[in-house]
């Protein structure tokens, strides 16, 4: 067995488990059922997302290719692999981060893009700041802006794109196969009660991970106690640790954060929950932030005075 496997084998391991695991619930579907199955399969799709993110950083081999077979397979279906590792690992521009042009995974609008905005489309992206519009709608919102930029990339014949969508279908189809012809699961289904449940989990993380903030440290959040979602999210619930140190893997985070607990906190001015549950009753219904970026709209009302001058 190569070294590297035995020196990250937490993360081959649980890369082996759950697929096993979501394959045994998957092809067990007739004799369990949908309300069991789904839930289960759709939080192992989610524990999926997050190895994939795991290895875009690197793990657990040196070796790209090896990492991207570990997780090849989309189990929560929408997004693909290869172009998440490279907008993702442009996010880690830790000055752009939340940026909204700067930053791909910035959930932020600049201010003359909003003002430009409908009026509904503007209710939904308020709504989307709130956790409870997050779970629900955020999913979709992300997939239609997401497949509407990689239209326009596509369309441009930009680098990169079309394979790594080629690719996703390869690794797609034998997913979608298995649930039909194994499980004998619709695939309505799987999409709609395992594959979306799974996006929306996700964002559960993602809903507050980052701020609009001057000082780039404190854009990252801290959640602390939560053993269960910090499995899930492999520990990115300690955010700003795995934004300054994002080739550790994710077992050694936890001892990072520990190791110098006031400090952490202090690099990211206090941006801290004690767990999910907490961040849930502050913004459950209640925006987050605003859409509009709130450190951006003097620098953008001179951007655009800037250009109207010119033009």
């Amino acid at each position: 067995m190569p070294r590297a496997f035995l020196r990250e084998w937490p993360t081959v391991a649980l890369i082996t488990v759950s697929a096993a695991l979501w394959m045994l619930l998957i092809g067990f579907y007739q004799t369990l059922g949908g309300w069991i199955v789904c839930p289960l399969a759709a939080v192992l799709a989610t524990l999926q997302s997050s190895l994939q993110h795991e290895v875009l950083h690197g793990h657990p081999t040196r070796n790209p290719s090896v990492n991207e077979a570990l997780v090849y397979f989309p189990l929560a279906v929408f997004f693909p692999f290869r172009r998440v590792k490279t907008l993702h690992l442009r996010h880690h521009n830790n000055d752009r981060l939340t940026d909204p042009y700067d930053d791909p995974e910035s959930f932020y609008l600049a201010w003359r893009d909003w003002t430009r905005l409908p009026a509904f489309l503007k209710v939904l992206l308020t709504l989307n700041n709130t956790l409870a519009g997050r779970l629900l709608i955020g999913p979709a919102l992300s997939i239609v802006g997401f497949y509407g930029s990689e239209i326009r990339l596509l369309r441009k014949g930009a680098k990169g794109v079309r394979g790594a969508w080629l690719h996703h279908l390869a690794g797609l189809v034998p997913v979608l196969a298995y649930a039909w012809l194994v499980g004998g699961m619709p695939l309505w289904l799987y999409v709609s009660c395992v594959a979306y449940p799974a996006t929306s989990l996700l964002m559960v993380r993602t809903f507050a991970e980052h701020r609009a903030h001057e000082n780039a440290e404190a854009r990252s959040i801290i959640v602390e106690y939560c053993p269960v979602f910090s499995l899930l999210f492999l520990n990115n619930n300690l955010h700003v640790v795995h934004h300054a140190h994002p080739r550790t893997p994710w077992y050694e985070l936890p001892a990072l954060y520990r190791s110098a607990k006031e400090d952490w906190q202090r690099r990211n001015d206090g941006y801290v929950f004690a767990n999910y549950l907490e961040l849930a009753k502050s913004f459950l219904f209640k925006p987050k932030e605003p859409v509009p970026h709130p450190l951006m709209r003097c620098e953008d009302d001179v951007q655009g005075k800037a250009a109207e001058a010119v033009s």
